[in-house]
């Protein structure tokens, strides 16, 4: 047991923490650094998640980068600062990723639709500068489902690319294609705030919102969404408002999905998903992404929410613009602050977050849930911090006794079939068109 254990463990959890003290000392390996150990009778539940863990595709469906992604100061070829990067996704076993175009919200003006669609091409650049010029022997673009799976046999790593907020394409119909040649693959209509597709779950005061301005998806929107359909994109409802979930389910020809959402079972905010929202995205064939978003799986307590806007205000920072431009003294001493307020009030962990995706799992069947990290954009949880803790999320599974072909479904499965189907669907518009 001992030598299987390691033969099938060892490359792929790279964390002393994991190791038993007996199998370390058979090793003959110090215990210096080895903060615990799982008692003897886990050995067997953590050799076989870690079995799992290798044998399929373990995919993030939403990594936030930042503007100087892929530059000197933010590489994703070395291990760094950022929760995720190659090293650390090898490290955790994460196979593909997708990583996010994202631009946030602002007021609608022609001026900021040119800003944005200009902070749209810059993250396009960086992920096709990461590929394609720096470590095309490591990671390579997938703009199939197909692609995923050709790309992972061969060793490297697979990147894929999604639109986080609809508004980088302003009101011009013709950027949802110029976006999916790019390899855009899945797109959300909204983010924080409505836009001129649709409405948002989250109302921004200051750019002057109404509660509702479309009552769902606008009719700009219902004409983004059968494009997305056309072109074979994945619909993503994530953050928009109850009415737009429901309509994106009614209007799209093809599955949809929620690229990141959580339960509202658990934490009633407008974020997280209720019972009907689920059932609908089920009822396209699509498919629910829960996030390892800390303030989505558990309640915050309050004075944890005030001592951290205070640290960040002392810091200057309004967002991960101000964040990613502090030095790295400044940095660090915002982690060590967090990781005190940690202490003091634990933060969600992996059995919160597995605690979700059993309940979307009974509710919905195990065939229409995902998983999604949001690293880079807020997510990490104790026990997933970044990728190269990734194996902790299959040992969880595996505890709560979900089997290989389910575990499988779960991290990538489930979400290729969308993806798949999505294709073949945009395949059928084009051959009726034709």
């Amino acid at each position: 047991m001992v030598c299987r254990y390691f033969r099938a463990g060892l490359s792929a959890m790279g964390r002393c923490k994991i190791w038993h003290p007996v199998i370390v000392a058979a090793l003959g390996l110090g215990l210096s650094g080895c903060a615990s150990f799982p008692p003897l009778g886990e050995i067997d539940l953590i050799a076989k998640a870690t079995r799992i863990h290798q044998r399929v595709i373990v995919l993030d469906s939403h990594v936030d980068i930042p503007p100087n992604y892929a530059t000197p100061d933010a590489d994703p070829g070395i291990k760094g600062d950022m929760q995720v990067d190659l090293p650390k996704m090898v490290e955790g076993g994460l196979d593909a990723v997708f990583f996010i175009v994202f631009v946030a919200q602002t007021e609608r003006t022609p001026e900021n639709y040119q800003l944005a669609q200009a902070q749209a091409m810059n993250k396009f650049n960086a992920i096709h500068r990461m590929t394609d010029e720096l470590y095309p022997d490591r990671i390579e673009l997938a703009r199939t489902a197909r692609d995923v799976r050709r790309i992972h046999k061969s060793g490297k790593r697979v990147a894929l690319i999604g639109v986080e907020n609809g508004y980088v394409i302003g009101k011009n119909l013709e950027l949802v294609k110029h976006y999916y040649d790019l390899g855009a693959r899945y797109m959300s209509l909204t983010h924080n705030g409505h836009n001129d597709l649709a409405d948002s779950s989250a109302i921004r005061d200051e750019l002057g919102d109404a509660e509702i301005e479309h009552g769902g998806v606008s009719e700009l929107g219902e004409r983004v969404i059968e494009e997305m359909n056309r072109l074979g994109m994945m619909v993503d409802v994530a953050h928009g408002s109850k009415a737009t979930v429901l309509e994106a389910a009614a209007l799209s020809k093809a599955p949809i999905i929620s690229s990141h959402h959580a339960v509202k079972h658990f934490v009633d905010i407008p974020r997280n998903l209720d019972d009907e929202e689920m059932i609908a995205i089920k009822a396209t064939g699509g498919v629910v992404q829960i996030i390892a978003f800390d303030s989505y799986l558990k309640p915050v307590h309050p004075d944890k929410t005030k001592a951290f806007s205070a640290l960040m205000a002392q810091y200057g920072v309004d967002g991960p613009a101000a964040y990613n431009a502090l030095s790295e003294v400044d940095r660090q001493s915002i982690k060590n602050q967090r990781a005190r307020f940690d202490e003091q009030w634990p933060p969600a962990s992996v059995q919160d977050f597995v605690d979700h995706i059993d309940y979307a799992v009974d509710l919905i069947g195990v065939d229409h849930v995902g998983i999604v990290s949001d690293f880079g954009g807020g997510g990490g949880i104790a026990g997933w911090r970044d990728a190269s803790e990734t194996l902790n999320v299959t040992i969880e599974l595996v505890r709560r006794g979900y089997s290989k072909q389910d575990i499988g479904k779960i991290w990538s499965g489930n979400l290729l079939r969308v993806m798949k189907d999505v294709e073949r669907i945009a395949r059928k518009l084009q051959a009726e068109k034709s």
